[in-house]
């Protein structure tokens, strides 16, 4: 007993699942750890302009949480302060010889300043911010050398708060590819209950199935209907739709990720977009699914139809959380086909009322858009598995061997 309270206490610390789930709190540590040990070091070596570093650990892991987006805002940041370091040495060096020409060196650091500020607003942005910061430290007074040495300090403060920062997020990381691909399976599991509770919609209120005498040899059911004049419409499930309400948070939630999980695992722009805009148009499906569901269960369809239906139900539903347990699982594994129905073998139905006509259309449009998610993430599988790290695969396989594949309690 003792050990799975321990393995609960410190999985946030250790298990990636877990940290998805208390991403929020353990951010909050791993701030405080990184601005404490910015003031250690600056309490044991007593380097000049030490706040510097504690500012740099605050502007690059305050607002931000996961490794991509951390190493991004580093990697600019480090940049930014090493060309300004460049080019304000390159302005002092350039004013020891101006003699009564210092008009112009006024004048080029005006245009440079302006230089870098549009060159900022077009490409380079954070980079060129801290180009145009780190320049003016070092040549605000060109009559002071001791202004130099102070610029040439802070620059050198804002290098160690940057690996500060970089260092904890390596200590205790939060990956966006890891939290994308977590927000994606906690959603397509969320919408195969969803998917699953339309169907007790469509059966709400219906007679029960009795075999029929030429259905003996099958396993198709018979069913009758009554009058659908005698037959009221089905109140949509209140908790259903606070469930859909969940989904569409974290779906919101997934897009401050894709940047980050593009610059880890390599996968295009445009293809993490195109995962995304399936991604929303699978829960929009569904939702639609969900208003339509009640109006049908007064509404006959033959049997064939309603045995095609259940398929469907059946193998969407296990597609949906299949896909799921692929993005969670810690071992490479591959997208299977979503269904192995065949429409062809069954009536046609546009023999059916509209409604079931709709909702039919609506069904095949949700198998084409599992489909093409699956497609696309079986097409770019190896990159987002190897970006989630090989201490994530180990770490999670030792837990499935030790305490089953279960969600940790938490």
């Amino acid at each position: 007993m003792k050990p799975k309270l321990w393995h609960r206490f410190t999985a946030p610390f250790v298990e990636p699942y877990a940290r998805y789930l208390h991403a929020d709190i353990l951010h909050a540590i791993r701030l405080g750890i990184a601005v404490l040990a910015a003031l250690l070091l600056n309490s044991l070596f007593h380097i000049p302009y030490g706040e510097w570093a504690t500012i740099t650990v605050f502007v690059i892991l305050g607002l931000l949480q996961y490794q991509g987006a951390i190493y991004t805002k580093a990697k600019e940041r480090i940049l930014g302060t090493l060309l300004g370091v460049v080019v304000g040495l390159g302005f002092l060096w350039l004013s020891q010889d101006l003699g009564n020409w210092m008009w112009l060196y006024y004048l080029l650091i005006g245009i440079i300043s302006g230089i870098i500020g549009y060159i900022a607003i077009k490409q380079l942005g954070y980079i060129g911010l801290l180009t145009g910061i780190t320049m003016l430290m070092i040549v605000s007074s060109p009559d002071h050398s001791d202004v130099a040495t102070d610029g040439l300090y802070r620059a050198f403060n804002i290098l160690i708060g940057a690996g500060v920062a970089v260092a904890v997020t390596l200590v205790l990381p939060l990956k966006s590819t890891l939290m994308w691909r977590f927000l994606l399976a906690s959603n397509l599991d969320a919408c195969s209950k969803l998917y699953a509770g339309v169907s007790e919609h469509i059966e709400a209120d219906t007679p029960k199935y009795k075999p029929s005498e030429s259905d003996k040899s099958t396993s198709f059911p018979e069913i009758t209907y009554p009058s659908s004049s005698n037959m009221p419409d089905v109140p949509v499930n209140k908790d259903l739709i606070r469930e859909l309400k969940e989904i569409n948070k974290r779906l919101l939630a997934v897009r401050p990720h894709m940047a980050a999980t593009t610059s880890e695992s390599g996968i295009d722009k445009e293809t993490i977009e195109s995962i995304q805009r399936t991604h929303r148009n699978i829960i929009g499906t569904i939702d639609l699914l969900l208003s339509a569901a009640p109006r049908l269960a007064s509404i006959e369809i033959d049997d064939n139809n309603h045995v095609l239906l259940t398929h469907y139900q059946q193998e969407l539903t296990e597609a949906m959380q299949h896909i799921a347990a692929v993005l969670r699982s810690p071992t490479d594994q591959a997208f299977r086909p979503i269904t192995h129905i065949v429409v062809t073998d069954y009536p046609c139905v546009q023999d059916l009322a509209f409604e079931w006509q709709g909702y039919f259309w609506l069904t095949q449009t949700l198998q084409a858009q599992l489909q093409r998610l699956s497609d696309l993430l079986q097409a770019t599988n190896s990159q987002w598995f190897s970006a989630s790290g090989l201490r994530y695969q180990r770490r999670e396989r030792r837990r499935i061997k030790e305490y089953g594949d279960t969600d940790l309690g938490l």
